[in-house]
């Protein structure tokens, strides 16, 4: 399981260019069962995503593909988290890929 931090650069004032293409990069990563949780940082200073269901290098590479990455409005860190415990909501989380 990964976090996606997107956090925005000295460009943030050119996300309006780019928002809807960043914005259907996003919903493709849902389509692609990717993706399970997007939303802001707050206040306003980038995203995070949590996917899985992928490898790491499949990740970056998705990563690498977000508009907001490759025009230099966010930084992206991607940090991967084996879970160990979760709440019965989320035991899904824990079962093996």
């Amino acid at each position: 399981m990964y976090v996606i931090l997107l956090k925005f650069t000295e460009k943030a004032d050119q996300a309006e260019k780019f928002v809807q293409s960043h914005i259907a990069w996003v919903k493709q990563g849902f389509d692609d069962d990717v993706f399970l949780l997007a939303g802001s940082i707050l206040p306003d200073t980038g995203g995070a995503i949590i996917a899985q269901g992928a490898s790491l290098p499949e990740i970056e590479k998705r990563v690498e593909g977000d508009p907001f990455v490759s025009e230099g409005i966010v930084n992206a860190e991607v940090i991967e988290i084996e879970p160990g415990m979760a709440d019965k909501r989320l035991a899904f989380l824990l079962e093996e890929e």
